[in-house]
């Protein structure tokens, strides 16, 4: 049951102005200046107890900026991949908000509330086909996550298209409160050809996310208030391939990154439940052989 400080959380959300907030959120996340860009990185390093020996740069205020900050590479060898046949890596650090099987079209979002597949991916029911009961898997990226997206398994990107939103948070008082929240809110669908088969990657924005970039395109998120299809199969001569374990995007704050497989496509571990942390490159799942 929720209690009155999670209503009012939901209440301010819905009565906020989501992208005007994120927008100026972004803009001061960007700023160059040293004491403006020091203050925030050093109240957030101490507020979530970032541990800075991962990254490549040890000194949090030798960034830039706020958002060069949060969005900083890793050290090489900070997240081993798991590269064993078959099997399909977490392409983030963070925690399961949830995952399974697509039954019936719909994706199990928390508490009883669900949403359809085929309003995730913008409409989209010829896509959407190719995943009708398959597996997902839904994780969150905390703030104080690192929050580059990589790939779970090699593949060949085919399509992306961006779908205009609200900008809700994602943690999991808002999945519990709001009905059909990553299927409202903003988000970039990347769709690849793997081994497995077809495979989309979900990158759904947030409350006071300034921005969602992919390595082959750069900034992707915020656009205009109109969905954005794109293919990547025309020019066959350089096909944007990426190997398992390669960033694949990033995010300029906090989101949720959904994983979509076809039917019997793949299986994930037995042991991984709601709210089950996982680290970039470790094991999650692995090719059906049945």
């Amino acid at each position: 049951m929720r209690t009155l400080k999670d209503k009012l959380f939901i209440l301010f959300q819905q009565i906020v102005p989501q992208h005007l907030l994120s927008r100026l959120v972004g803009k001061i996340a960007d700023c160059t200046i040293p004491w403006v860009k020091n203050s925030f990185i050093t109240w957030f390093c101490n507020n979530y107890q970032i541990d800075m020996t991962e990254a490549q740069e040890e000194v949090a205020t030798n960034y830039p900026s706020f958002n060069a900050f949060f969005t900083r590479a890793l050290k090489d060898d900070a997240r081993p991949i798991d590269h064993t046949q078959g099997v399909i890596t977490s392409p983030a650090d963070g925690a399961f908000s949830q995952l399974g099987k697509i039954e019936h079209g719909r994706i199990f979002q928390a508490k009883g509330r669900g949403y359809g597949l085929t309003t995730l991916l913008g409409g989209d029911q010829e896509r959407a086909s190719a995943f009708i009961d398959g597996a997902f898997a839904t994780i969150y990226l905390s703030p104080r996550d690192y929050h580059r997206v990589h790939m779970p398994v090699t593949g060949t990107l085919t399509h992306t298209t961006y779908v205009p939103g609200d900008l809700f948070s994602v943690n999991q008082t808002t999945a519990e409160g709001v009905e059909q929240l990553f299927a409202r809110n903003e988000r970039l669908i990347a769709y690849f050809d793997t081994e497995h088969g077809p495979m989309a990657m979900v990158l759904v924005g947030a409350m006071i996310v300034a921005g969602i970039e992919t390595v082959w395109s750069g900034q992707e998120a915020p656009r205009l208030k109109a969905a954005v299809h794109r293919s990547f199969q025309q020019d066959t001569a350089k096909p944007i391939s990426l190997e398992k374990g390669a960033e694949m995007g990033r995010f300029k704050l906090g989101s949720t990154v959904i994983l979509l497989f076809g039917k019997d496509a793949i299986n994930w571990q037995a042991e991984l439940q709601a709210n089950s942390p996982i680290k970039l490159g470790e094991a999650i799942g692995a090719q059906n052989t049945v």
